[in-house]
């Protein structure tokens, strides 16, 4: 069984997206869920969801690693043609993960008291990002 998920973001942050998944699977009984992102510029987290002061760390951590194209630090970066932000964020997904696996019991996901599902965009520009979803039932 498979689905897309469409994701509008506002520029770089994180985007919870649990609920919708979980809206898909209840009921779907024991499995797997595997979730893709499919773009190179953004990434999929299973994070805390209860303090939004995570999230902020987390983008601030990962603007500090790798900054935009246009800092002295990246003049090394051959790839700008599509904007300060576009290499960077291509390297943030290359380091975070762009696929999920998720455990389902009774149809209902297995993620720990204060964890969430997030689109982690990594361009500042909106877009609307697709994440593919298979549950494989046991």
């Amino acid at each position: 069984m498979q689905i897309s998920f469409s994701i509008k973001t506002d520029g770089q942050a994180l985007y919870e997206f649990t609920d919708d998944v979980a809206a898909w699977v209840e009921g779907q009984g024991d499995g797997l869920l595997t979730l893709l992102v499919q773009h190179t510029s953004a990434s999929l987290l299973i994070q805390e969801n209860a303090d939004p002061d995570v999230q902020h760390d987390l983008l601030a951590y990962f603007a500090r690693l790798v900054p935009p194209s246009d800092a002295p630090q990246m003049a090394y970066l051959r790839h700008v043609m599509e904007g300060p932000d576009d290499m960077p964020a291509h390297i943030k997904a290359a380091v975070l993960p762009v696929s999920l696996s998720i455990p389902v019991f009774r149809g209902r996901m297995r993620l720990g008291t204060w964890q969430g599902i997030y689109l982690f965009e990594h361009r500042d520009a909106p877009h609307v990002r697709q994440i593919a979803a298979h549950f494989r039932p046991d």
